[in-house]
């Protein structure tokens, strides 16, 4: 029947395109050789975008207070925007300095651009002078730095990378099963990701906290210029169009607040799967035109990356296809029978692989975290299918109120 043929058809197409996942990640268990230590001398800018953060906001500023690199190499900028707390005023009070934007901000990106713009070695009129920041560094408001973070990150930059990626944490990863979920998710995006593309020397996944840039990669871009919800996608693939790599810095640790709550992650979730659709939308024709002038490789892989929200959606067409099919000639019961045998053995799987996880991740989460790990990664299916079908534009506030100082995270990291 036609449709059997068209749902076999889409299906080879699909695991063609989950190949290349598979082939990257194959290489997750060389753990790459850290970057040689060497003396301070790159100067930061930590930069902090903040939307009614009064709560935790100071803790990421103490962190970063607190690095072991020496105070005259980096400062530390909080962005307050659309703020209607305290946020600036806690942040002051922490030891941070304040960057009030002038334009209409209207998400992360655009705080970005403002403050990077400003901050770029620039010879103006009215200002002779600018501060000369070799990188710039940029954090979530509820985050906290360990105590390195500056220090391998130079260790980086001076190695050669011009573009950097921490390894990120979970704060709180025992407040709820959904946070524990979120451990094992991150968990899996580093090993299986970045540190398998840094074995390959492919760009590692650049999520929108816990990483550097250098000066230069910025004034190449002509600063930091994202439109979509997603600006870290959008911008790690301006950097695969420039032919840049993300380095993995797994000693570089952030720690990040996890939802606690199904229904915020689930917001939370498809914001990230619109954004990456309309980062793709963006950034693919760019992308396939440099191709052939920039590393081939890199650009490849992050043309797949920013496909992958639209053939994880696409993924429901086969079995809605072969039911279909199935219907027609009256074999539905069998049809049902063998997905439901194939939905057992992929929740089985599942859980084999969030046990392998919650061990590699040193058991930071709780046991019903692991259990329910397939559940929350079969939920990004019907997000990237609301994101295909009802795209949003708009950044819905998460408020984060774990207040959690460096001391009490230290014994997460490995």
């Amino acid at each position: 029947m036609f449709t059997d043929h068209l749902a076999i058809a889409l299906s080879i197409l699909l695991r063609v395109f989950s190949l290349w996942f598979l082939l990257t990640a194959l290489l997750f268990w060389k753990r790459p050789k850290p970057y040689p230590l060497r003396a301070p001398k790159t100067r930061f800018a930590c930069l902090i975008p903040a939307r009614n953060e009064e709560a935790v906001v100071g803790a990421l500023v103490e962190s970063l207070r607190a690095q072991d690199y020496p105070d005259a190499l980096y400062d530390i900028y909080v962005i307050p925007n659309n703020c209607t707390d305290g946020t600036g005023d806690a942040a002051r009070a922490a030891g941070a300095k304040i960057f009030r934007c002038f334009d209409p901000v209207k998400n992360k990106g655009d705080a970005l651009h403002e403050t990077i713009a400003w901050l770029l070695p620039r010879r103006m009129e009215n200002r002779p002078t600018a501060p000369e920041y070799d990188a710039f560094c940029v954090f979530d408001a509820d985050n906290v730095a360990d105590s390195h973070f500056l220090a391998r990150m130079n260790d980086a930059f001076l190695a050669g990378a011009k573009v950097a990626k921490g390894r990120l944490l979970v704060k709180n990863p025992r407040d709820s099963w959904v946070a524990g979920c979120y451990s094992l998710y991150f968990t899996l995006g580093d090993l299986f990701f970045s540190r398998s593309r840094a074995n390959l020397g492919l760009s590692a996944k650049l999520v929108g906290t816990g990483f550097a840039v250098n000066r230069e990669v910025f004034e190449r871009l002509g600063g930091w210029n994202t439109s979509s919800i997603a600006e870290d996608a959008e911008f790690s693939a301006q950097c695969a169009a420039l032919g840049e790599r993300v380095w993995w810095v797994s000693d570089a640790v952030s720690y990040d607040e996890a939802p606690v709550s199904f229904r915020v992650s689930l917001t939370q979730r498809r914001r990230w799967c619109s954004g990456i659709m309309a980062a793709a939308v963006i950034m693919l024709p760019r992308l396939l035109r440099a191709a052939p002038n920039a590393d081939r490789s890199r650009a490849v892989d992050s043309v797949f990356f920013l496909c992958s929200p639209f053939a994880q959606a696409l993924s429901v067409l086969p079995p809605l296809l072969l039911a279909f099919g199935a219907a027609a000639e009256k074999t539905l019961a069998g049809w049902t029978l063998l997905t439901a045998a194939s939905l057992a053995l992929g929740f089985c799987g599942a859980l084999l692989g969030a046990c392998a996880l919650a061990f590699l991740a040193h058991r930071r989460c709780c046991a019903l975290a692991v259990l329910l790990f397939p559940l929350f990664m079969a939920s990004f299916l019907p997000l990237q299918l609301l994101a295909l079908l009802r795209p949003t534009t708009q950044w819905h506030t998460i408020r984060h109120e774990r207040n959690v100082a460096f001391a009490q995270l230290s014994c997460q990291n490995e």
